[in-house]
């Protein structure tokens, strides 16, 4: 199946928090990826300017969410205690899990923690008014998920508790993942702390674009998920 990268920005008058950074030119390169839309530029066309950008949510450390560190200056981190500790620990030896990790973006990220740039979370919390993170582990050691109260319930970023609607099925995990029985009950408290399964996003579905409404007119390829969806929204 094809996969979509995304990078989110929850905004309202008093905040922007930016949800992964995804990767840049030079990952993309080596990993054969295509970069349709870069981070800058996709920031830039629905008005945010990265360098002014004061808080990012990193849902995981995969190469695919975690890199562009040098667009985002001012930015201070949020991480689960439990995320660095995987990534920096004996598991990265091993080539099949290491390897959707990148060295250099995980180094990044301790260079971070040393400037003081790192706000470590231990489980669940409240980072501002209407927007909470919660750990929920399975496809990496500390994977966290964004909940999120927009105009039309209670949205949740899933990022990759499930990379499809269709690995919301049972039996049909996405076959990249720390722990089994973690990662189906993170799938279960993703879809309870969202209103319905209308307002869970998955992290890599091409039917998210397909579904929601894009940001302005003419704008193709930047959803907005606090308007409903224009599409049915079963989950497969």
């Amino acid at each position: 199946m094809p996969l979509d990268y995304y990078v989110w920005a929850i905004v309202n008058a008093e905040r922007t928090v930016l949800v992964d950074t995804g990767f840049d030119e030079e990952t993309a390169r080596r990993r054969g990826r295509s970069i349709v839309r870069p981070v800058a530029d996709g920031l830039g066309a629905i008005g945010i300017s990265p360098d002014r950008v004061e808080h990012i949510v990193i849902s995981h450390m995969h190469y695919d969410h975690a890199g562009n560190h040098e667009l985002f200056p001012r930015a201070r981190y949020h991480v689960q205690d439990a995320e660095m500790t995987y990534c920096t620990g004996r598991c990265m030896a091993d080539t099949q899990v290491g390897g959707v990790f990148d060295a250099a973006a995980v180094t990044a990220m301790i260079h971070k923690v040393y400037a003081g740039r790192v706000q470590f979370h231990d489980g669940d919390e409240e980072l501002a008014p209407g927007i909470s993170l919660h750990k929920v582990g399975g496809h990496t050691r500390g994977m966290q998920i964004v909940r999120v109260a927009t105009a039309r319930g209670w949205v949740v970023l899933g990022s990759d508790t499930a990379h499809f609607y269709a690995n919301l099925e049972p039996g049909r995990p996405f076959p990249i993942l720390d722990n089994l029985p973690e990662y189906i009950e993170a799938q279960r408290t993703a879809l309870r702390l969202a209103s319905s399964p209308q307002h869970f996003i998955p992290g890599h579905d091409p039917l998210v674009l397909a579904r929601y409404p894009g940001a302005r007119a003419g704008l193709e390829g930047v959803a907005r998920l606090d308007l409903a969806p224009r599409l049915p929204t079963t989950l497969t």
